[in-house]
């Protein structure tokens, strides 16, 4: 019986995913105290020498190669119906694992059954605590969060929101932890199901926690293990694809718990805001002030709002 399996989905990051295999395997060989593991690292069209890396490198590594980009909650779902273990690790290729996390996560979950998730204390690469833990996003938060109004909106509902106030090292129950390093018990997907592909990418661990809570789960942030996520290496190779799959995951989110009347009120607002900020950088370029970057965003922007972010 394998006790975790580690499902990692790859696009164009052969240097960062061989780092954290690298990480990975050192972990485990050091620290495992004969944990039973496998790696599954599910390839998403890689076009760099992802595959080749793999082969010759990892052959311990069960590769699964798609023959096009099926998307980031795709992919997982790939990796998690492949899976064997008692515990499912999602772990980001641009991560590396710190000491004996893993082994850490999976005795705490051994001792704690009625824990369904947890998400480790997970730091930049400069060392510093990045905030992964949060409690769910109620529909105020929504017209804040990540919007040009977030710097105004009101500190304790920030505050509620990503959980600030307990140490970076604490152990406590929280609504969601962030998909980064996401580990869960086998349990827990067999009875709510593998992620909702609706979520291309972002949010997809959000409502996969909601979900684990709502059937009566716990989900804990666990401070003391560690990991490092250098963040967002492959999305950002596409930045407004990344702009359009964030807010329509949003979206998503919004209509499923909330209502319809909801999504759409936040969707013309969003709209709103992307076309305030199209103007603001179009003028800033205009001005002569840093005008390759503001291109770059306006052409980002004129993506977005011509998908319309339109739900799924």
């Amino acid at each position: 019986m394998i006790d975790l399996s580690i499902v990692i989905v790859s696009w164009n990051v052969s240097a960062l995913l061989a780092k954290c295999l690298e990480s990975v395997v050192s972990s485990l060989n050091t620290t495992s105290n004969g944990l039973r593991t496998e790696i599954i690292v599910v390839d998403s069209a890689s076009t760099d020498d992802t595959v080749s890396m793999l082969e010759t490198r990892y052959p311990q590594v069960r590769l699964l190669s798609q023959a096009e980009n099926l998307g980031f909650t795709r992919c997982n779902n790939i990796g998690l119906a492949a899976a064997r273990g008692r515990y499912l690790l999602l772990l980001n290729p641009d991560t590396e694992i710190v000491g004996n996390a893993l082994p850490q996560m999976v005795a705490f979950l051994d001792t704690n059954p009625d824990v369904g998730v947890i998400g480790p204390h997970t730091l930049n690469t400069d060392g510093t605590t990045q905030s992964t833990r949060r409690r769910f996003p109620t529909v105020l938060l929504a017209f804040f969060e990540s919007t040009w109004l977030q710097p105004f909106a009101p500190r304790a509902m920030l505050d509620r929101y990503y959980v600030v106030g307990p140490p970076d090292t604490a152990v406590l129950d929280v609504d969601w932890v962030q998909g980064s390093a996401l580990m869960a018990r086998r349990a827990v997907y067999e009875q709510i199901g593998a992620l909702d592909e609706g979520f291309v990418m972002f949010s997809e661990e959000l409502d996969w926690c909601r979900r684990a809570k709502s059937v009566g789960w716990r989900v804990v942030y666990f401070g003391s293990a560690q990991i490092v996520h250098h963040g967002g290496k492959s999305t950002d190779q596409v930045v407004a694809l990344r702009h359009i799959h964030f807010q329509q995951s949003k979206l998503r989110y919004y209509r499923k718990y909330h209502g319809r009347l909801v999504a759409q009120t936040l969707r013309l607002f969003l709209l709103l805001n992307y076309t305030w900020q199209l103007a603001l950088e179009a003028f800033k370029g205009l001005l002569g002030h840093k005008r390759d970057l503001r291109g770059q965003r306006v052409r980002a922007y004129w993506q977005v709002l011509r998908t319309g972010l339109r739900i799924s």
